[in-house]
């Protein structure tokens, strides 16, 4: 069975990445900035990349028409969250497996074997230092250069985020620098912030954030997983809220049920997905809505859960995880949050139209919901 904290925590990923490796220009070279700062150069645009988070071919499907092409292996597919979308990304192709959902699973001899071109990291996912080297280390031996997709850490220690939008702009011309597309990356994010600008406007400066419980991980056997105050955190203030006053982490923090119960806030907004275990409710890619929904209910018979006010006043809504882990996706997360914590500043905002119009736009593999539900519709 998948461990509760370990999948948690990769959905949110961490640890600081190692320095830079440096190398000469030479004729087709590109060079690299990654989201620990680091200037990797390549040889060329590659065509064998190897990911450590499966879930960012999802962004290479925003960027390039045929991303599973491209990809010589990967690991932490169940990330995804999503059968569905986990077939439609990989378009056919059985993708070689080089680990599963924690660093420690990570084969470098299979990495290696597989020959990639580039091998695209989290820190969270980068296998730790062993007898024969760091893993920066064997890479460079292996002539395979390392870029970071994610840094982020819930550590005490963790740094100041620089906010998703930041964030979001750097990891999309990371991989526009990567895949030669930074004009499509470019286009993507000038799509993201017209959105999120519409938000900041309808919320305007004076509107008090709505207090909300958002749980990282929903599950009927288990509570309370709080979001922290960076990532998760972040994306809820700019849909005009705020997570609960006790939490202090970067990424969750696992809260008293005494204490919730205690603590007054407006909306519950619990998280879904593919992995079922533990009675997660079927919020994804390809899953039945009712089922959704009907997940959602049966977290309101955890102890306690019917004296919430969230609960008696039917404020109660759940989200894919995807709208969080996979940052292009971030700006829906927003906007349906905003729609649910300020309902009469955004009658006419319509998250599944943002959605369609990605798919349009941008999406090589489209994404089919349920992304998102409510408890009352």
């Amino acid at each position: 069975m998948m461990d509760r904290r370990r999948f948690c925590a990769g959905l949110l990923l961490g640890g600081l990445g190692g320095g830079a490796v440096p190398a000469l220009a030479a004729p087709g070279a590109r060079r690299v900035t990654d989201m620990a700062g680091r200037q990797v150069t390549l040889a060329g645009v590659p065509r064998r990349i190897l990911l450590l988070e499966a879930r960012d071919l999802l962004t290479m499907a925003l960027l390039v028409p045929d991303p599973a092409a491209r990809v010589a292996g990967w690991a932490a597919a169940d990330r995804i969250d999503s059968a569905a979308l986990q077939a439609r990304l990989e378009d056919g192709r059985r993708i070689p497996v080089v680990g599963r959902q924690t660093p420690d699973s990570i084969s470098l001899e299979g990495v290696i074997s597989l020959a990639p071109d580039l091998v695209v990291a989290s820190s969270f996912m980068a296998p730790e230092r062993d007898e024969r080297g760091s893993f920066l280390e064997r890479m460079r031996l292996a002539d395979i250069p390392v870029v970071f997709s994610d840094v982020a850490s819930n550590g005490a220690d963790a740094a100041t985020s620089a906010g998703p939008v930041a964030d979001l702009r750097r990891y999309l011309r990371m991989w526009g620098e990567i895949l030669d597309a930074e004009a499509r990356a470019q286009d993507y994010l000038a799509f993201a912030d017209r959105h999120l600008a519409r938000i900041a406007k309808g919320l305007g400066s004076g509107t008090p954030p709505v207090t909300t419980y958002l749980e990282v991980q929903s599950t009927v056997d288990d509570c309370c997983w709080a979001a922290g105050q960076q990532v998760w955190g972040e994306l809820l203030a700019l849909a005009g809220g705020r997570t609960l006053p006790a939490v202090s982490a970067a990424w969750y923090q696992k809260l008293q049920l005494e204490y919730l119960l205690a603590t007054p806030h407006d909306v519950y907004i619990a998280s879904g997905g593919g992995w079922a275990a533990g009675g997660r409710p079927a919020i994804g890619p390809g899953l039945d809505p009712v089922q959704a929904r009907a997940g959602l209910q049966r977290l309101l018979g955890r102890p306690g859960f019917a004296e919430l006010a969230s609960t008696r006043n039917q404020r109660v809504h759940g989200i894919w995880t995807g709208l969080i882990t996979m940052r292009p996706l971030n700006i829906l997360f927003v906007e349906v949050a905003a729609k649910w914590l300020h309902p009469e500043r955004f009658p006419d905002l319509d998250p599944a139209a943002t959605l369609a119009e990605i798919n349009a736009r941008f999406l090589a593999r489209p994404i089919d919901g349920p992304l998102w539900v409510s408890l009352k519709d």
